[in-house]
């Protein structure tokens, strides 16, 4: 028997599943094959079969996307369980394989605790850290961690929210289907005019924070690179990683760190998009961390330095923006 490629790609899966199934979405592919008693020269997907022969198909799954949803949190007790059980329940109507990667940032409360019953029933991968070491290092770690142990970094990603409530689970698909259908980078942004409360901190950041930074750094398609609530292909993760080699993902805390991770990987993503989805700053049970004069302070040093930086590194146009 000779077996002979006959066939093109086929998503025997294609149609977007009800929401009462639970499965992964697979691609399949199917090769045709065909039986003859002598070798008969390669013929394309489009040819016919030799004459007199018979033939057959047989199919093969390829692996679903898997989703690396990664949350750093410090002393969240209180809302990192009902985070990650809301997580569950999005995943159970908008089937999709997915991970949960948690960094513990040396937590002095009950997180923990909190955490550890999670670990048995969810996929969930829980990194603690001895001494508490920042956001933006947090975010480093679960992002080189999940580079190392992906398989198949052109086809994974990975969603990095925040684990206060201020992120909603309910809008991870939003995201999803702008990755399913190209992009590379996916940046959540605030809705315009939105009338929500927000914490005082909160509301003077925002106002300062773009005339802070507009001097000196810009990403085109972009107007609010201030959110952590991004979904990044892995493969991009990869290729920065590739460049940086062990220097950090991302220069700064808190604002900055997220403007300086959004610049490094909009520069060698292929295609960027943005949705508006609007943080609740409402649902959290304790206060902001926002400091606005320190946080502007921030910006304006990372502004500066990411000026001189942008010297040594290709521009970015709006070409890879939509």
């Amino acid at each position: 028997m000779v077996i002979r490629p006959r066939g093109s790609w086929q998503d025997t899966n294609a149609r977007r599943p009800r929401s009462d199934e639970t499965r992964p979405v697979e691609r399949c592919i199917t090769i045709q094959a065909w039986r003859t008693g002598a070798p008969v020269p390669y013929l394309s997907r489009f040819g016919p079969s030799p004459v007199g022969a018979r033939d057959f198909a047989f199919t093969y799954p390829l692996p679903a996307t898997v989703l690396h949803i990664c949350i750093p949190v410090y002393n969240e007790a209180p809302t990192i369980g009902v985070l990650l059980w809301r997580i569950r329940r999005v995943f159970q109507d908008f089937s999709r394989e997915y991970e949960l990667i948690v960094y513990d940032d040396a937590s002095t409360d009950a997180t923990a605790e909190t955490l550890e019953p999670y670990k048995q029933v969810l996929p969930l991968t829980v990194i603690r850290g001895e001494s508490r070491v920042g956001t933006a290092t947090a975010v480093d770690r679960m992002l080189r961690t999940v580079s190392r142990r992906t398989r198949y970094p052109r086809r994974d990603a990975v969603v990095v929210m925040q684990g206060d409530f201020t992120d909603q689970p309910e809008h991870i698909p939003e995201l999803v289907r702008r990755f399913e259908g190209g992009a590379d980078l996916v940046i959540a942004e605030r809705v315009p005019d939105d009338t929500s409360p927000l914490p005082k901190p909160v509301r003077r950041l925002q106002r300062v924070a773009p005339w802070v930074i507009r001097p000196f750094v810009s990403v085109p398609g972009v107007r609010d690179p201030f959110r952590y609530f991004r979904l990044y292909r892995i493969q991009l993760l990869r290729d920065l990683i590739r460049e940086l080699g062990d220097a950090p993902l991302a220069s700064a805390e808190g604002w900055a760190g997220n403007v300086d991770l959004l610049i490094r990987t909009a520069r060698i993503a292929r295609r960027m998009e943005t949705v508006e989805l609007a943080p609740r700053y409402d649902l959290r049970p304790r206060e902001s961390r926002v400091r606005p004069w320190s946080d502007a302070m921030s910006l304006y040093r990372f502004g500066r330095t990411a000026r001189a930086r942008r010297a040594a590194s290709p521009p970015l146009t709006a070409d890879n923006a939509s």
